[in-house]
Parts: C-alpha cells; sequence; structure tokens
C-alpha cells in the first residue's frame, strides 16, 4: 500500500527549502534564496508555511542596520522529512 505523502512539503520550493535545512544547522533567507532560484516573495510564503505547521524554526535579527532572517529546521520537521522519504520509497518499492 502507497504511503500518503505530505501535501506541506509536496510542493516544489517547501521541499527543496526542508532538503537543504536537514543538511545544515541553519541557513539564512538570502542563502536560500540564492539556493532555490526563488522570488523572495515566493520564499517568504512558503517559509512562513513552514513555520506555521512546526517544521522550521525562523529567527529574525538585524546585524548592523540590515536585517537577518535565519531558518532552521526543528525536530517536528525532521520527522516530517523522514517520513515523506519514507512514503516516497513505497512508491519506488512498487514500481
Amino acid at each position: 500500500m502507497f504511503k500518503e505523502l505530505d501535501p506541506l512539503l509536496h510542493s516544489q520550493l517547501r521541499l527543496a527549502v526542508m532538503s537543504i535545512l536537514i543538511s545544515v544547522e541553519e541557513a539564512d533567507f538570502v542563502y536560500l534564496k540564492e539556493k532555490t532560484k526563488a522570488t523572495a516573495g515566493n520564499l517568504s510564503v512558503q517559509v512562513d508555511k513552514l513555520y506555521e505547521a512546526g517544521y522550521i524554526k525562523v529567527q529574525k535579527e538585524f546585524v548592523g542596520k540590515k536585517p537577518r532572517t535565519v531558518c532552521s529546521m526543528t525536530p517536528q520537521g525532521r520527522k516530517a522529512m523522514e517520513a515523506y522519504v519514507e512514503a516516497l520509497k513505497s512508491y519506488l518499492n512498487k514500481v
């Protein structure tokens, strides 16, 4: 039987963000924007959705006079990613 894919993670940009965050301790918004090649507006919306779901933590601070947003994965987000990968494997094993 196929496992259900988490619709929140099934979005290309949200999955890209989570894939980056699973391999680093934290990443700032500029880094995520460069790596995903997303617009600032779209990335901001997707980061907010991941934050609201409890999958990532978002810290906003100022470095000098410039704002800096740093994202990191929560334990809940790590579990969600692991479950997502397992669900994908259930599809691949049925082929």
